[in-house]
């Protein structure tokens, strides 16, 4: 009696073991289905992981491009600075528009003649 209870307990251990694998095989086909499971979720993110790498190359590349466009405007504008400010420092030298200050007075001489243009005059 004991033999037929076992064989029944093992037969319903196997039928609900059965049972179990189909459930889960059926789950796990749905979870690596391409268009709607698991496994479209890691090809649509593996495509664009591809796409964010050609994207980050692109702006890396256009970064550079930017950072030596504005490093040769800065010293552009250094240079530019630089000669404003000789100009204004020349500027403190002049008059003021509505000022008048002594006239420089320029003298003229006459270079007096030499002995020997003298005689061939």
């Amino acid at each position: 009696m004991l033999d037929v209870i076992a064989d029944i307990l093992m037969t319903a251990g196997a039928l609900g073991a059965g049972i179990y694998c189909l459930i889960l095989s059926r789950r796990l086909s749905r979870f690596t289905d391409l268009q709607g499971g698991m496994g479209g979720a890691v090809a649509v993110l593996s495509v664009q992981v591809d796409d964010l790498k050609k994207a980050l190359e692109a702006a890396r590349a256009a970064s550079t491009g930017s950072v030596d466009e504005l490093t040769r405007l800065t010293e552009r504008a250094e240079d530019s600075a630089d000669k404003l400010e000789i100009l204004l420092a020349t500027m403190h030298d002049l008059p003021e528009p509505g000022q008048t200050g002594p006239r420089p007075t320029v003298t003229r001489r006459r270079r007096t003649a030499r002995n020997d243009e003298q005689e061939a005059a």
